[in-house]
């Protein structure tokens, strides 16, 4: 493969016979297969495709461009983000008809929300993680970690009804 390639008509060149195969044929061969591909598809289907590739979730939506949504319709145009986009889908009744796109438009709504979420739990988590409390179990950290994290929700509860809970959980305990 490293000896000098010999074309048709019995000329040496100074290419390899691996930069031939490697290079030369790759190259023709892919080609080839474009030209196929791009014969099975009619141009308004490549440009449906080229459309939809701006809903693609690489890259924190990087690939977004409203201009590529405005041409799939025209109801489109008066598209502020992604927010007006999926209220816009179930207003027409598209979410039905196109439930994964659907899908991945409300997850790019939610996504910021719930990594929010996740690093405020591990923070709080970091916080209550310490060398003693590393040596209770793991359902009694996860009791902590939720009272410290959900301090709102806990704040609505009544401590009366924490005591009459506690008092109907055992007849032997004394009056609290």
């Amino acid at each position: 493969m490293e000896e000098l390639y010999i074309g048709a008509r019995n000329r040496r060149t100074t290419k390899t016979n691996r930069f031939h195969f490697e290079v030369v044929i790759f190259n023709t061969v892919v080609d080839m297969q474009l030209t196929e591909y791009r014969d099975q598809f009619s141009e308004t289907s490549i440009q449906l495709l080229e459309y939809m590739g701006a809903l693609s979730p690489c890259d924190s939506f990087a690939q977004f461009d409203k201009s590529k949504l405005l041409k799939l319709d025209e109801r489109f145009t008066s598209l502020k983000g992604i927010y007006d986009l999926s209220f816009l889908m179930v207003s027409m009744g598209k979410h039905q008809s196109y439930s994964l796109v659907y899908k991945l438009l409300n997850l790019a709504l939610i996504l910021p929300v719930a990594t929010a979420s996740v690093e405020r739990c591990f923070s709080k988590m970091k916080l209550l993680k310490t060398d003693l409390h590393n040596k209770i179990g793991d359902e009694f950290l996860n009791d902590a970690l939720l009272c410290n994290v959900e301090t709102e929700a806990l704040a609505k509860v009544e401590n009366e009804k924490v005591m009459e809970r506690f008092q109907k959980m055992s007849a032997k305990r004394r009056q609290i």
